[in-house]
């Protein structure tokens, strides 16, 4: 099923609070931690001055096997896991009882449809038979440009991929955006690197193009897929890395309608862009330029045959879930086997609920928060974050390599910070949006054509800064430097990270080092270019600039040495802002625990002391394990590090690890003093 979310300039995030006065903490009796369920699933035989990850999560990694159907598993999946079957209760309920409620017949005809699978089988392709007739009517490079901006709006991958957003120059516009997309497999190295595996993942690609353009009616579906996979690579060879996709400065490009044709010649992009949606008047801001200029002599030399082929490819794969059996048997031994190493498809419910979520998932949020989000967390929330807010401040004022007119500005980012937590204060709402309970294709097409003709007539207007870019059931967070704010979900607001019960210096070490993270992406490699009211601008010195540049390197350093298999390392390059958000993150929440101790000593419970209990809510926030075809696809395309290097990569650096637990040189996590990174 397609999905709606589209790429923004940088990493999203969440929270509120700073001028606010926080209420006190309220402090769990002594001994309540002692029992506390998170703390289950230690290895005691590994010392946490050796390898704190596994000295927190050994016991769960060597007797908790991966489930058949997930790519992965551990702490973060496991809360998916509850937030999917609490939808599935709200999604049941709509399905048995919809009234009169619009929300509740949206839902439910929604997701009954995704599980009504005898009728999809009945249906076959008839949903698609539109898009398909349009796709086998082209006949020229004019037909594909519109073909390409109509699947656009429809959320299939292309190869230039077109979107709104707020304005990077100007965030209190919307802008429409264009940028490099259109790959069947996860990154462009797929279809460069020479290595074995990788071969082996274009094998597996191959043979599912082939499956899905015979099952689409392909009379020579081979050869259709080798003419595709070989567009593909092509597409490939311009493509820019990942890490080079990070710098906001030159992925920024405004380019005027009037001066599309001359800008970007040899396509026609105003088929491309009325077909896409967008306003008459507005041009694009265009991310990856040498790759769009590119294209259109890419697109000249391809024959309208393998146009066609991968246009239908590309519709087919993006629809496969709402499809009968053999698409989804066929996407699920490429998507799920091949690149994530499932032994086993996801069960239907699952896939229903996911693709609910994401098609009219705002409908869902309504009754999720109603039923799962107690007020007392908001509250419980609110004062986490301003002690965060106020441990950052507090570092910023004492920040030795940054100079004073820099430290003020940064300061006022901070203070502008907007913090967003729980749920929307004003949902957008779904009013239009037909949906039929025995139409899962339709449905999605419905929906995507929706979405997005919303979107692209808010181009051009000022943006609503009231919006959120998840749904509250979602188990994420995100900072959006374009509005300077971090976002909170409420699905995440709970145990293992956010625990009502639990003692503060574990609740510190885990969700606070989540709202650290977040605050941090205001401040990494990416945010720092943006300013306090969301414009991309430098107002950094180039002292200052510099000064931060050569820390960030040694932190690309420390995990460009991490191998999470053999031959194939981190890249700590395209980690960097991730790894960052996740030193300073840690930092500044245990400074905001000290804070929250109002000048109190920390208790020792269990003979373990606040700092300790700190560090191992942490470490607990990490508990996952991964399937090696998955890891691969991580490594290659994913901007955050494997999560054992998430919890000992970071530790290393900090001298309060070193100091709660008593580090000596001969320990493994051990760092000399002056070898420490140091940023915020």
């Amino acid at each position: 099923m397609p999905r709606l979310a589209r790429p923004l300039s940088a990493v999203l995030a969440a929270t509120l609070l700073a001028a606010v006065a926080a209420p006190a903490l309220a402090h769990p009796p002594a001994g309540r931690i002692a029992h506390h369920a998170e703390w289950a699933g230690g290895d005691a035989a590994v010392r946490p001055q050796d390898d704190l990850f596994r000295h927190a999560n050994g016991g769960w990694l060597d007797h908790t096997p991966i489930p058949a159907d997930k790519r992965a598993y551990g702490t973060f999946l496991m809360l998916r896991e509850r937030s999917d079957a609490e939808v599935r209760a709200l999604l049941d309920e709509a399905v048995r009882s919809p009234g009169r409620d619009a929300d509740a017949r949206l839902i439910g005809a929604f997701y009954g449809a995704m599980l009504d699978v005898a009728t999809i089988e009945r249906q076959g392709l008839k949903p698609l038979a539109g898009e398909l007739a349009a796709i086998d009517g082209v006949k020229d490079l004019a037909g594909v440009a519109t073909l390409l901006g109509r699947l656009n709006f429809l959320n299939v991958t292309t190869p230039v991929a077109s979107w709104v957003q707020p304005d990077d120059k100007d965030p209190r516009v919307n802008a429409v955006y264009w940028g490099q997309s259109g790959l069947g497999l996860p990154d462009r190295e797929d279809y460069l690197d020479q290595a074995e595996a990788s071969e082996k993942r274009r094998m597996a690609y191959k043979a599912y193009l082939k499956a899905i353009l015979a099952l689409g009616g392909a009379a020579d579906a081979g050869a259709e897929a080798a003419d595709v996979f070989a567009f593909e690579t092509e597409l490939a060879k311009i493509a820019w890395k990942r890490s080079e996709r990070r710098d906001p400065v030159k992925t920024y490009n405004p380019t005027p309608r009037t001066r599309l044709a001359q800008a970007l010649p040899g396509f026609d992009w105003e088929r491309f862009a009325i077909a896409a949606g967008m306003p008459k008047h507005l041009g694009a801001v265009v991310q990856e330029l040498s790759y769009v200029q590119a294209f259109p002599a890419l697109a000249a030399r391809t024959p309208i045959a393998t146009w066609r082929a991968y246009m239908r490819a590309r519709l087919l794969d993006a629809y496969a879930a709402a499809l009968p059996a053999g698409f989804r048997v066929a996407h699920h031994e490429f998507h799920g086997a091949a690149l994530k190493g499932l032994a086993a498809p996801q069960k239907r419910w699952q896939t229903a609920v996911q693709d609910t979520n994401d098609m009219v998932g705002e409908a869902i949020g309504k009754r999720f928060v109603a039923k799962h989000f107690p007020p007392a967390a908001k509250t419980r929330m609110k004062t986490l974050v301003h002690h965060l807010i106020g441990a950052y401040r507090e570092r910023l004022a004492r920040l030795d390599w940054m100079t004073p007119a820099t430290r003020r500005q940064a300061a006022a980012k901070l203070d502008k910070m907007t913090v967003k937590i729980g749920y929307p204060d004003r949902w957008r709402g779904t009013a239009g949006l037909v949906v039929r309970p025995d139409d899962a294709a339709g449905n999605a097409l419905r929906a995507a054509r929706f979405h997005n003709g919303r979107d692209m007539a808010e181009a051009g207007k000022r943006v609503d800064r009231s919006r959120w870019w998840m749904h509250p059931q979602v188990v994420n967070a995100y900072y959006n430097p374009l509005g300077n704010e971090i976002v909170f979900p409420a699905a995440i607001l709970r145990p293992p990270f956010f625990d009502l019960a639990a003692d503060d210096a574990y609740n510190y070490g885990a969700i606070g080092a989540v709202i650290g993270h977040e605050i941090s992406h205001g401040f990494d490699d990416q945010g720092r270019q943006y300013d306090a009211e969301g414009r991309l601008r430098d107002w950094w010195s180039a002292a200052d600039a510099k000064a931060f540049e050569a820390r960030a390197d040694k932190l690309v350093a420390q995990y460009a040495a991490y191998e999470p298999l053999p031959g194939l390392k981190v890249d700590g390059k395209l980690t960097l802002g991730e790894n960052i958000a996740d030193l300073a993150g840690v930092a500044m929440a245990l400074r905001a625990y000290h804070r929250s101790l109002g000048g109190r000593p920390a208790p020792v419970i269990d003979g373990q002391t606040g700092d300790q209990r700190f560090f191992l809510g942490y470490a607990r926030n990490w508990r996952s394990k991964s399937r090696p075809e998955w890891l691969r696809t991580r490594l290659i395309s994913d901007s955050h590090s494997p999560e054992q290097y998430r919890t000992n990569g970071v530790v290393t650096n900090l001298d309060a690890f070193h100091g709660a637990f008593r580090l000596q040189p001969g320990d493994e996590l051990y760092k000399a003093p002056a070898e420490r990174v140091r940023i915020w």
